[in-house]
């Protein structure tokens, strides 16, 4: 009778583990190098239109800000007799506006791409203002007072609205009679010796900034006179 041998039973064997060769390491690692530059470059983009946008905003903000303070100068305009209430010399805006405790003299310049505010101080006596008045045709832009409110700007234009046209800011306009001219609440009310150039019923200021054109009508109404 044949016996019957047990059969061994062997461990199966797996394959041998396979590595990545050095081409492929290398090509994986330019790969890797290639998305990163990629994201990087992206991420940069967004970054830097961030701030542009940011710096944009800004810029309108302050411009805005700045465009309050010129209509309210305008429409705080007062007449003493002293001096004029408002004029353009081609350079520089100066007019006599109301403040708390009496009246100050405002300068307004475009100086060098900068769009400067000069105040002088308030008073309530005519001869301070005609002095305020005269140092204020020999400011150079560094005095104390000043404060640059905007830069870049290359030009600007003022235009008055008078008989319901706008004209020239710099031309000759209507005369209107001599006004009662109290300096401030409680300051004394002299006639002026001499004819005065009647206000306009509107100033429109034309500046030229980098960002573009920026246009402003102001309506002056009755409270100028």
């Amino acid at each position: 009778m044949r016996t019957l041998k047990p059969t061994s039973k062997r461990p199966l064997q797996r394959p041998p583990a396979r590595g990545f060769t050095l081409v492929e390491v290398l090509v994986a690692m330019m790969m890797m190098a290639l998305l990163a530059t990629i994201s990087w470059q992206g991420l940069d983009s967004i970054l830097r239109a961030r701030d542009g946008s940011k710096e944009a905003l800004d810029r309108t903000q302050r411009l805005a800000t700045v465009i309050v303070q010129w209509e309210q100068d305008l429409q705080s305009l007062h007449e003493t007799g002293a001096v004029p209430a408002l004029q353009f010399d081609g350079r520089t805006v100066r007019m006599t506006r109301r403040t708390e405790g009496g009246v100050a003299l405002v300068a307004w310049s475009l100086r060098s791409g900068r769009w400067q505010r000069w105040v002088g101080p308030t008073t309530t006596r005519l001869a301070d203002l005609q002095e305020a008045w005269i140092a204020s045709q020999g400011l150079l832009g560094n005095e104390p007072g000043h404060l640059t409110l905007a830069e870049g700007a290359s030009e600007w234009h003022i235009y008055f609205h008078r008989g319901g046209a706008w004209t020239n800011a710099q031309s000759t306009g209507d005369t209107a009679a001599p006004p009662l001219a109290p300096v401030g609440p409680s300051g004394p009310g002299v006639r002026g010796a001499v004819a005065r150039e009647a206000l306009p019923t509107a100033v429109r200021l034309v500046m030229t900034l980098q960002a573009g054109t920026l246009t402003r009508d102001i309506a002056l109404g009755p409270s100028g006179g």
